[in-house]
């Protein structure tokens, strides 16, 4: 075992076995460690956090958050201790506790990053996603556009070649002078972003007694608002995160957060009430691809209702009766949890599950500016990519998840 620090006090020698402890992951000998210590020293800091956290990880929120309020009773003027109560009130579903609490962090420290970022997820778990685009791209002006290491995602080789390409599109050249970090305005339009509802209101007079729950819409943007939807995605160095399969994704936090984007989710809402109804914007990002590479594996999405839409010109498609999306007309059993069939390794047991239930695949294929909304429960997967070579000719798609599913299944 690891020797405390030289001269530690008896206080420092147990929290250091403590922590040995918890990073071998013996969390209930580090929970007894951190108890025993507080009957001599009930005021430390640094071990009632040490509990909180142990506490945190065993599951044990509610008493996590006891341990994590001490802290903040004790040093009530370090922005991270708010922070950290904020988060396990947030992990409780006490949204608008977690919420004064990150005001507060940020209000003794106005440029924590962290407690901007989660300022931002409470502010969209309360139904407040317009509200949140400043406050996700201030924090990735933080992360990325500060020359820090925190916050970046593994680079994987295929992301290097879309930042070189990108580099180069911005630059005009062959990207010197591009910038390190840039996210375009992303503006609103003055007049609607979404065309009007081509099927005059009968998808949505159907959605209820319809069954897969799968509607394809095409012509989804006004010109003007693809094409700003497109610069945003060309020009915004927002693609921090590498998948195996060969594409790179933007979330929130990374910069996909402009108030284009939350025009669009708000008008879907006015232009398809049957349809989202209630159900609050919970998740957005996007997804870019290299050309001839599989796309994203089966899955389905823990929400309500998906939105998908694709933005890359027609011309950049190879194959005009694929690239897009594969649709089974079967949802996820309610009684699946996230874990089950949104992970690396679910595709064996869901294709199971839809082989013994006769499930029928529907291929929707890529159309630029085509829409497909459908019950989040239905298992989907990209179709097979075969686009042209080039940075504007990969392949994008926007993904919006409103509300909840357990509220979908009520």
């Amino acid at each position: 075992m690891i020797a405390p620090p030289p001269n530690a006090t008896r206080l420092q020698a147990a929290l250091h076995d403590a922590t040995l402890h918890y990073q071998a992951g013996r969390l209930a000998e580090a929970e007894n460690i951190c108890r025993l210590i507080l009957r001599e020293h009930p005021n430390s800091p640094e071990t009632n956090m040490s509990l909180a956290i142990v506490l945190k990880d065993q599951g044990k929120l509610a008493d996590a958050e006891i341990y994590f309020r001490k802290v903040v009773d004790l040093v009530p003027g370090a922005a991270a201790t708010h922070n950290n109560l904020g988060n396990i009130l947030f992990a409780q579903d006490k949204f608008e506790e977690a919420e004064a609490c990150y005001r507060r962090a940020l209000a003794l420290q106005p440029d924590l990053a962290d407690a901007i970022n989660n300022l931002a997820l409470v502010t969209v778990d309360r139904g407040g996603a317009t509200e949140s685009v400043p406050l996700f791209r201030r924090y990735a002006a933080l992360a990325y556009g500060g020359g820090g290491d925190f916050g970046r995602e593994q680079i994987l080789p295929h992301k290097l070649q879309h930042d070189e390409e990108q580099r180069a599109y911005v630059s005009g050249g062959n990207g010197a002078g591009a910038p390190k970090f840039h996210l375009e305005e992303g503006a609103r339009m003055d007049g609607r972003a979404l065309n009007p509802d081509p099927s005059n209101g009968e998808i949505a007079a159907n959605w209820e007694n319809v069954s897969p729950q799968v509607a394809v819409l095409d012509n989804l943007l006004t010109p003007e608002a693809l094409e700003r939807m497109r610069q945003y995605c060309w020009r915004s160095t927002m693609w921090h995160k590498s998948y195996p399969n060969g594409y790179v994704g933007a979330m929130p936090e990374h910069g996909f957060a402009c108030p284009l984007l939350a025009q669009i989710a708000d008008e879907l809402r006015e232009t398809y009430p049957a349809i989202i109804g209630d159900h609050p914007l919970l998740r957005w990002w996007g997804f870019k691809y290299t050309s001839q590479r599989k796309g994203i594996n089966i899955h389905a999405d823990f929400a309500a209702v998906n939105v998908n839409f694709w933005i890359t010109p027609d011309e950049a498609n190879l194959d005009p009766e694929s690239g897009g999306l594969i649709i089974w007309d079967k949802p996820a059993p309610l009684e699946w949890t996230f874990a089950q069939y949104n992970n690396p390794n679910a595709g064996e047991t869901i294709r199971k599950f839809l082989a013994d239930s006769g499930a029928k695949a529907i291929t929707v294929p890529h159309r630029a500016n085509r829409a497909v909304i459908f019950d989040s429960d239905l298992f989907h997967q990209t179709d097979q990519i075969n686009f042209k070579e080039g940075y504007l000719n990969r392949r994008i798609n926007i993904t919006m998840l409103y509300g909840r599913r357990e509220a979908a299944a009520s």
